[in-house]
């Protein structure tokens, strides 16, 4: 899933440069395959095998699959939920984007994401599967925020203070989001933007990979980069 951001943990300021400052995780695939086993142990102790895992889209593709492989289980299906965009942007509500498109009737599964949140994705995932009359529904995230309405059958680790996670499949796209929102509607050269990352979510980022970040936006048409007495990048359409 796109993960889901709790808005009260958020500090409500006024100014546009200062109202999302909020403390960033990196998780390593390292750590990933840490808490996906730790994940698959809690799963097999409970004595629950399901029938097929089915990974939300996008961010339980890869825990899906090592939760499969842990498991011994060839079944892996999967369904796309959208409620994030880029860099921590909800939209007004989870909704499912691509649905399982084969016959679960009568199925034990189990539902693999990457993070709880606000648990609005989740509830819907499962709302839905049980719709498709299946024999036993549960879920499993790597990382559950207690801030989440929504508590998982399974989980890796319980994260109590509120940070957003960045997993490895969803860093570029997040600095890339990041970007944008520390550019806003000013003119900001490659310094300004290193450090501003570190400022406002706790970030180090390199020129090399921030660069390369700039050069697929400008690419793209979002930023363009300005020559001139006040060089740097600025966001288009502002």
């Amino acid at each position: 899933m796109m993960q889901e951001k709790n808005s009260q943990s958020q500090q409500s300021l006024s100014s546009p440069t200062e109202k999302d400052y909020f403390k960033c995780e990196l998780i390593s695939f390292n750590e990933v395959l840490r808490l996906s086993r730790i994940l698959s142990r809690k799963i097999k102790a409970s004595g629950y095998m399901p029938d097929l895992i089915v990974a939300i889209g996008r961010g339980g593709y890869v825990p899906g699959r090592l939760i499969s492989d842990f498991l011994l289980l060839n079944d892996l299906i999967s369904m796309k939920i959208e409620h994030y965009k880029r860099a921590a942007e909800m939209q007004a509500e989870a909704r499912i984007r691509f649905p399982i498109s084969v016959d679960i009737i009568g199925k034990k599964v189990l539902i693999v994401d990457d993070v709880t949140d606000t648990g609005d994705t989740l509830r819907l995932a499962v709302d839905y599967i049980w719709s498709l009359k299946p024999a036993d529904v549960r879920t499993a995230v790597l990382q559950h925020k207690t801030c989440s309405s929504f508590v998982p059958n399974f989980y890796g680790q319980k994260v109590i203070k509120w940070r957003w996670i960045i997993y490895p499949w969803a860093r570029y796209e997040d600095m890339a989001g990041f970007v944008e929102k520390i550019i806003m509607d000013r003119t900001l050269d490659l310094p300004r933007i290193i450090s501003e990352f570190k400022d406002r979510y706790g970030l180090d980022i390199k020129e090399t990979e921030l660069l390369e970040i700039l050069d697929d936006l400008a690419e793209r048409g979002e930023i363009e980069r300005v020559e001139g007495d006040k060089s740097g990048w600025r966001v288009l359409g502002r």
